[in-house]
């Protein structure tokens, strides 16, 4: 279970693609301090297994499943991924509820500076997912959780403030890009119970 609070951007060293799935390997500090095999960490919003640790870096095994319904197969050395540990009981939520299950990922339509470092951010979400977003609702993009400003028909928007911009991967994004994207749990299970009341 994570919050989306990303506590630092990692660097990816290198991503080896293997018969079945992959390993990747990712450069990073903070979240290593308390880290130990088997941990699990989330990388852009998809919840890996720690298989390697050393002094500033982990590797972790990609699933073929994990290939097929995130961004993770698209990186590369120095590409850059946001990282959170896991939520300890005892802590504060100060995002939401995130699994670092993948639902599938968005296409980044705009970045758009607004002022004062404040981004206007757009993705297009995929038809099977645009049900489960609505206005000033959460939703996990590359592990952020952020807010929904607007929502027209599969186009989400969100305001980027500058902490965001600055901490995050988000400022590497492009027109074109895949974030992952993690709807909110709840939905989902709602969704499955009304079903389940009209049979």
């Amino acid at each position: 279970m994570f919050t989306g609070i990303i506590e630092e951007v990692g660097r990816v060293l290198s991503l080896e693609h293997r018969a079945t799935g992959a390993r990747l390997a990712v450069s990073c500090s903070a979240i290593l301090q308390d880290a130990a095999l088997g941990a699990s960490i989330a990388v852009n919003g998809a919840c890996l297994t720690a298989v390697e640790l050393a002094r500033d870096s982990f590797s972790a095994d990609l699933a073929p499943e994990t290939l097929a319904k995130t961004n993770l197969g698209d990186l590369a050395a120095g590409s850059p991924v946001n990282l959170e540990r896991p939520l300890r009981a005892s802590s504060r939520l100060d995002g939401h509820f995130v699994l670092g299950h993948v639902d599938g990922t968005a296409d980044v339509v705009s970045l758009s500076l607004l002022g004062e470092d404040n981004w206007w951010f757009r993705i297009r979400l995929p038809g099977a997912l645009s049900r489960y977003v609505v206005s000033k609702g959460s939703l996990a993009v590359d592990g952020i959780s952020l807010t929904v400003a607007e929502i027209e028909r599969d186009i989400a928007a969100f305001t980027i403030i500058p902490h965001t911009f600055e901490h995050t991967a988000l400022r590497a994004r492009h027109p074109g890009s895949r974030v992952n994207i993690e709807v909110d749990i709840l939905a989902k299970h709602l969704e499955k119970l009304v079903s389940a009341a009209k049979l």
